[in-house]
């Protein structure tokens, strides 16, 4: 009991610091689900079925990421670029990324904390 006592008071100033600072998180556990993708993706990626097919991946797994860091459903942004592209200029095709397009759905946990 002693030893664990102690460990605890060697470690104070990080166990109070959430009590402090709301803004501070307990555990690091949305950092881990954040990367979780990542590494159940690892595996699959290696059977891309060549160079080209895993460079078309990242781009895509990279479209869907920057969509949810703005904010966005992966699904209906991927939907409106894939319904505009073949007609879109090549000179304007900054219009279709993610920080451009209006009238995209929000992603759906973004939904339920509003």
């Amino acid at each position: 009991m002693a030893k664990a006592i102690r460990y605890a008071l060697s470690r104070w100033q990080g166990l109070t610091t959430i009590l402090r600072d709301g803004r501070a998180c307990i555990d690091n556990a949305a950092a881990e689900r954040a990367m979780r993708p990542v590494t159940l993706g690892r595996r699959n990626w290696t059977f891309a079925g060549s160079d080209r097919g895993g460079e078309r991946a990242a781009v895509f797994y990279g479209l869907i990421e920057t969509a949810k860091m703005h904010g966005l459903d992966p699904e209906a942004y991927l939907t409106h670029v894939l319904e505009r592209i073949a007609s879109h200029p090549v000179k304007r095709v900054s219009e279709l990324l993610p920080w451009n397009v209006t009238g995209i759905k929000p992603r759906l946990d973004q939904r339920l904390a509003a």
